[in-house]
């Protein structure tokens, strides 16, 4: 299986919000890197009322 750096983390593993917390990246599941068949795959996130993503 083809494996491409995560677009959404930039291959970091991270995400960051606007106030500079770190989270785990959604997209790759921390990983960096997702399979080519799931680069363009979508999830919907539950976010609270700062937009910021809830686990």
């Amino acid at each position: 299986m083809k494996e491409t750096e995560c677009i959404a983390c930039h291959g970091s593993g991270m995400q960051a919000d606007d106030e500079g917390w770190q989270y785990k990246c959604s997209v790759c599941d921390g990983l960096g890197l997702v399979a080519a068949e799931r680069e363009h795959g979508t999830r919907i996130m539950s976010v609270d009322e700062n937009n910021r993503l809830l686990d």
